[in-house]
């Protein structure tokens, strides 16, 4: 028999709402447990009492009551007053049911640094606590007055030798000031009492505001978490997994959802720590896109249609029950599915990655709080599951092929057009979705665990209309998605396009294809010679091949890896255009630094069809 799951606990601080709002949210993602923070519950109407007996009906432990803070290293009047707030904290946690209170290390102007003395106080302060049945947590805070790592507040607990005096971990405070995690192996388990969890962006600030803005769940900032967590685990400690977020976006969010990314991203971390998770498969190997799917409404959809006959894709097959058409190229497939009532709207409204194994995609996907959405489906068509993104892109996991009894190309008897030759597009490179911000590290998160995507690093620019953050999720080859959106958005003053996506197809030969397109008269869109002045000045390139992408309006990037052409099409509808791009010798990125050029290029395309 396998070992049981970890108990998994998130702190009421993570979730936006009143206290009764986040027990829900927190018990419906199937956390085992909460952490109580004494501001959620002083703000709540209801008593102690009966916020232990809502987390009983709920299914949920109360684990820890957080934070108590300033008591050790003071005066003898001040430490009076703290002994007398922390017997009307016992009695509080006495009604909830808790057992174990958290104490920070002082920021008090009162403090001493002595640790003989915070190690004094602190043991009458445990025996307090024990006499009522509990226990005291301390925790050094990365801005604390005196004790501001790990290991310092070890050696004061070591020194107070009390058992109901142990250490709260708690990762932030640790990996924000570069502490070394290894050293948690030299303490006792027995004397690590609490563990809290977040990861968070690599930032150049106050850690105080970066503690309390930008901490993110595990799997979506810069954190090596798993060697953190396995430094604890290497202790004997058996205690919960418990995440303490402190995050502007998260506490203003939608708590139901934010509780699922919460618990997604615990499940992805043992995952990491090997870990034993109740029904999670690993990640099938995927190998590339099945298709990409735009819903167009009626005007849309026919230039759309035009645009891939000019990118010399044909349309191939119409799905049986469904107003879907099939248009392929090589080894890329669009599907335009004409289900928008709105003539001019066109967006990717799904993507399909081909799985090793889609059942076992789907079960992982389901176990990672990520459940198969319903579908409708005639009697012999195939049967496809999907999930939603955060963003409600709906993710498909496919197996085409002839010999796959599910094959869901049968779905789309073929016309009687002949397949065009094509101008060189082989299949879909990556696909590029803009991201609400408030959904930008969940969507990362939501590929990263459910997909199975690595995370790259995230990028920012400066872009006509303020500044865009970007970041990749791929497989490292056949699967890529770039994630953009906007840091702020404010008023109505915006750009042309306000959530552009687009897909990536791949050529061998993008000057080749680029030349064809400009022969059909496709719609490719304009860059400015300035563009390829600047080129010139920064790159030294061939004067031939610098003439060639000026002419066809191709792009030009390049890594420590290889180099990258590309070119884009004019919008069509509202958001969508189309990308051809190469990829020379290993290059890995999607030219991140030619997005504004593209953006301004779009911009003036707008206003040139519209003035």
């Amino acid at each position: 028999m396998s070992a049981p799951d970890a108990r998994r606990v998130i702190a009421t601080v993570c979730l936006s709402g009143t206290l009764e709002d986040k027990l829900v949210a927190a018990a419906a993602a199937g956390f085992d447990g909460v952490e109580i923070f004494e501001n959620d519950l002083i703000a709540s109407a209801a008593s102690p009492a009966e916020i232990r007996r809502h987390c009983v009906d709920l299914g949920l432990t109360i684990d820890l009551y957080q934070p108590f803070r300033d008591f050790e290293a003071v005066p003898p009047e001040t430490l009076r007053a703290n002994l007398r707030r922390a017997e009307r904290k016992f009695d509080v946690m006495e009604q909830l049911g808790a057992d174990l209170m958290l104490v920070c290390s002082t920021v008090s102007p009162d403090a001493v640094d002595d640790d003989e003395l915070a190690a004094e106080q602190l043991r009458l302060l445990a025996e307090r606590a024990a006499a009522r049945g509990m226990r005291i947590a301390y925790e050094a805070l990365a801005w604390g007055r005196f004790v501001t790592t790990y290991d310092h507040s070890w050696r004061i607990v070591r020194s107070a030798d009390h058992p109901a005096l142990g250490l709260c971990l708690d990762s932030f405070h640790v990996l924000s000031r570069g502490s070394d995690p290894a050293l948690i192996r030299t303490i006792p388990g027995e004397k690590l009492f609490f563990l809290q969890l977040a990861d968070a962006p690599r930032m150049d600030m106050d850690v105080l505001q970066w503690s309390r803005h930008h901490r993110l769940f595990p799997g979506q900032g810069s954190f090596d978490l798993p060697t953190f967590v396995a430094n604890v685990l290497a202790t004997g400690y058996r205690g919960p997994l418990s995440l303490e977020v402190f995050n502007d976006v998260f506490r203003q969010a939608d708590p139901k959802p934010a509780a699922v990314d919460a618990m997604r991203s615990l499940r992805l971390l043992e995952e990491q720590l090997g870990l034993p998770v109740t029904g999670l498969v690993p990640a099938p190997e995927l190998s590339g896109y099945a298709f990409a799917e735009l819903a167009v409404g009626e005007g849309a959809g026919s230039r759309l249609a035009d645009a891939l006959t000019a990118l010399g894709f044909t349309l191939t097959g119409k799905h049986r029950s469904k107003p879907v058409q099939l248009w392929e190229q090589g080894g890329a497939r669009v599907l335009l599915n004409s289900n928008s009532s709105t003539s001019d709207s066109a967006a990717i409204g799904a993507l399909a990655v081909e799985s090793a194994d889609p059942i076992r995609s789907a079960q992982r996907a389901d176990a990672m709080r990520a459940p198969i959405l319903p579908r409708s489906r005639g009697p012999e068509e195939a049967s496809l599951s999907s999930v939603a993104a955060p963003d409600g892109t709906e993710v498909f996991f496919c197996r085409t092929g002839a010999e796959n009894a599910a094959d869901w190309l049968a779905d789309f008897p073929g016309t009687a057009t002949p397949l065009a030759p094509g101008l060189g597009i082989t299949g879909i490179d990556h696909i590029a979705l803009t991201q609400p911000f408030d959904h930008f590290d969940e969507a990362a998160l939501f590929y990263r665990a459910v997909v199975g995507l690595d995370p790259e690093p995230i990028t920012e620019f400066a872009a006509p209309f303020g500044m865009v953050r970007s970041r990749g999720v791929t497989d490292r080859g056949s699967v890529r998605i770039a994630l953009n959106g906007t840091l702020v958005r404010r008023g109505e003053w915006a750009p042309a396009v306000r959530d552009p996506q687009h897909i990536a197809f791949a050529t061998a030969d993008a000057l080749a294809t680029a030349r064809a397109l400009h022969e059909r008269g496709a719609p490719v869109l304009r860059i400015p010679d300035n563009y390829y002045d600047d080129l010139e000045a920064r790159v030294d390139l061939d004067p031939e091949l610098l003439a060639e992408l000026r002419a066809n309006s191709v792009l030009y990037d390049r890594d420590e890896h290889g180099e990258f052409l590309h070119l884009f099409t004019e919008l069509f509808g509202s958001r969508i255009f189309f990308e051809v791009v190469q990829r020379i010798d290993g290059y890995r990125g999607c030219a991140v630094a030619n997005a504004p050029i593209r953006m301004a290029a779009h911009r003036r395309q707008r206003l040139a069809n519209t003035g």
